[in-house]
């Protein structure tokens, strides 16, 4: 999948649905071009997304803090989110690995953080979830959102 498809498929998504798009690659998809970069951002949010999903810094080759941190910056100025992805099975990495990516990803600006689900092939260790969770929030509020109700 190309980002320039990519973007035409947030046009027509736009089109036919009323929800929140959420628009971009984890990974390189096989496709030989840049995972991200300022101009398919640009793209995305000209075509209607709500929010720019991104590869989290440290997932990916050659994709850094400079790069996330600029995409941060263009995407904020138009309104739109960012969410960082561990989707590349290193969300089975140790937790130390976990808590260095998230907070990477919370320095140069991300405001949402994805951790995926391949790590077990069902979802991924309960302590890497956890150490996502501590290094964004502090114990304080992980602790708070794990004990609240889904009912709230």
């Amino acid at each position: 999948m190309t980002n320039e498809q990519i973007a035409k498929n947030i046009k027509l998504a736009k089109e036919n649905f009323s929800g929140l798009i959420i628009a971009g690659k984890m990974h390189g998809a096989g496709v030989n071009e840049p995972v991200v970069s300022e101009t398919a951002v640009s793209a995305f949010i000209e075509a209607g997304a709500d929010v720019i999903l991104v590869p989290a810094v440290g997932t990916v080759p050659e994709f850094d803090d400079a790069e996330l941190k600029a995409i941060v910056k263009l995407a904020h100025q138009h309104g739109v989110l960012v969410m960082s992805t561990i989707g590349t099975s290193q969300e089975g990495s140790g937790s130390h690995f976990i808590e260095a990516v998230a907070l990477r990803n919370k320095i140069a600006g991300v405001d949402i953080q994805h951790i995926g689900d391949a790590a077990w092939g069902i979802q991924s260790p309960i302590e890497n979830i956890f150490a996502l969770s501590r290094t964004i929030r502090g114990d304080r509020h992980a602790i708070v959102r794990m004990a609240r109700s889904i009912n709230r």
